[in-house]
């Protein structure tokens, strides 16, 4: 299954520049208008972001669209369920 990559228009990642401290994990750059635009015209509370890097080893923003499933509770079985089934198997 192909995933469809939704970028982050008015954002740009980047690799640290050369030389920058261990503690600089990435740079990044926003257009102002555009970001606000793109923010304005979500229905989201949150828009989540990972930053990734390229086969070519450019990196961006990607809305993260991950959903959790919720787990559904099994339901419990009822005593007399188990003996109504012992009854319907022949002798």
């Amino acid at each position: 299954m192909a995933e469809t990559i939704e970028f982050v228009n008015g954002l740009i990642v980047k690799a640290p520049r050369d030389g920058a401290p261990d503690f600089v994990k990435a740079a990044i750059s926003i257009k102002v208008a555009d970001l606000m635009s793109w923010l304005q015209g979500r229905n989201d509370e949150w828009v989540n972001i990972d930053v990734k890097e390229a086969r070519s080893g450019k990196w961006y923003a990607a809305v993260n669209s991950y959903k959790t499933i919720k787990k559904v509770e099994p339901s419990k079985v009822e005593k007399n369920s188990i003996a109504d089934m012992d009854s319907d198997i022949p002798f």
